[in-house]
């Protein structure tokens, strides 16, 4: 990730010219034991997980503008991760978001798309975890441009992540905006008050 990422961007061709340290995290990643149920460990596994196996969806689809430009990207394309065989949404929806009920996940679980949160130049750590999820929520939901403030007509324009998730960030009756708040500084609350609309998501690829 250190050599191949910067500024949220990833170098897809770099990678595809060059791609032996790829190729073996996809190995390691197909064949890894998980010994215990649950925990920082599984979920560390599934997030790196995720977020190398889309590299390694799009380098082996290049030239590419988008996720989207491959038929099943998400939901057919099968990985062997720890023995299993997974699609991305599987990763996502099955391994992560039913297991661990934390809606910090969407922060770091990155699409290969211009409209997700910054892809990181780290792996998230078992020791580190609840540090980096707390760390890029903030970072994110006090992007001026992830979470779009309409003073002059009292609306706060947000990501469609919160429509198509909408359950993991208003769990225990909270709204989106309580949610937003949780994690905005003290000087950019978002009043109750304001209407919540959301912007178009954009899939062109994140790459250098």
């Amino acid at each position: 990730m250190k050599k191949n990422v910067k500024n949220g961007l990833v170098n897809y061709e770099g990678i595809k010219s060059n791609p032996t340290e790829l190729n073996n995290l996809v190995s390691q990643i197909s064949t890894m034991k998980l010994t215990e149920k649950q925990g920082n460990t599984h979920k560390a596994f599934y997030i790196n997980a995720y977020n190398i196996l889309v590299i390694k969806g799009i380098v082996n689809n290049l030239p590419t503008n988008s996720p989207l430009d491959t038929d099943g990207f998400f939901d057919k394309k099968k990985y062997k991760i720890a023995n299993e065989f997974l699609v991305l949404n599987d990763i996502e929806n099955k391994k992560i978001r039913a297991v661990y009920h934390d809606a910090r996940i969407h922060f770091v679980l990155v699409c290969a798309a211009k409209g997700c949160p910054l892809i990181m130049n780290y792996a998230y750590m078992p020791s580190q975890l609840d540090k980096q999820l707390e760390s890029r929520t903030k970072q994110t939901l006090n992007d001026n441009s992830f979470v779009r403030i309409k003073s002059n007509v009292k609306t706060v324009l947000i990501s469609e992540i919160f429509k198509w998730y909408k359950a993991d960030f208003t769990t225990g009756g909270k709204t989106i905006i309580m949610y937003l708040n949780q994690y905005r500084t003290t000087t950019t609350k978002i009043s109750e008050k304001y209407k919540q609309d959301y912007y178009p998501y954009n899939w062109k690829l994140n790459k250098q």
